[in-house]
């Protein structure tokens, strides 16, 4: 199946290679971290995972699927500046849909009834100790969607074939000023820098849709 058959199969081959929407915390086995291209990596204790959710959306437009994308404000405390998925800390009792969607809803205005959750990628623990569930689901194009000043500088999108190149992937590496090293991953897309967890989850949703990348 190809990212450009007719938009009813596509849509049916992404859905059927998505774990259904669950409401119970993921099998830690099969939990990736977004920086598991290090040798280091060690897994740490699930009962102190953070849970959290993010909405992966998925574009439908005439041309083929895009990903919608946020850039982060400079001011924010953390993650200033950085691409991400709309998404963020699950409250008490919310499934993992459920965050993804009060997120989306909080951070651009996208209305939760305008979403067709599709299912779940594979879930990814970050290096804060975030366990990030990804929620991915169908948007129609051209929606009136308003940032949040406060959590989103502005809202884009990337197409999908684009970010589902392997060729477009990458493993950069850094050093911190206490010596230690380690690797994350990365794609540019026109003027846009993707990286570590956002980065890792596509890398990780192209394994779901093609299997993985040599």
């Amino acid at each position: 199946m190809s990212l450009a058959a007719p938009a009813e199969a596509r849509r049916a081959w992404i859905i059927d290679r998505l774990d259904p929407l669950d409401e119970t915390p993921p099998d830690p086995a099969k939990v990736k971290a977004d920086f598991a291209v290090n040798a280091q990596f060690l897994p740490v204790d699930p009962t102190a995972w953070k849970l959290s959710a993010v909405l992966v959306p998925l574009v439908e437009r005439p041309d083929g699927l895009t990903v919608l994308l946020t850039t982060r404000p400079e001011t924010m405390r953390n993650h200033a500046g950085q691409i991400a998925f709309p998404g963020g800390r699950s409250d008490p009792g919310e499934t993992p849909a459920q965050t993804a969607l009060r997120e989306a809803f909080e951070e651009i205005g996208l209305p939760p009834d305008q979403v067709s959750l599709a299912g779940q990628s594979t879930p990814c623990r970050t290096g804060s100790n975030f366990l990030i569930i990804p929620v991915v689901g169908f948007v129609p194009p051209d929606l009136p969607l308003t940032p949040n000043p406060g959590e989103v500088k502005d809202i884009f999108e990337t197409p999908l074939q684009f970010l589902m190149d392997p060729a477009n992937h990458e493993v950069r590496h850094v050093e911190t000023p206490a010596g230690k090293s380690y690797s994350y991953h990365a794609m540019t897309w026109e003027d846009r820098f993707i990286w570590g967890a956002t980065a890792r989850l596509l890398r990780l949703l192209h394994e779901r849709l093609f299997g993985p990348a040599a």
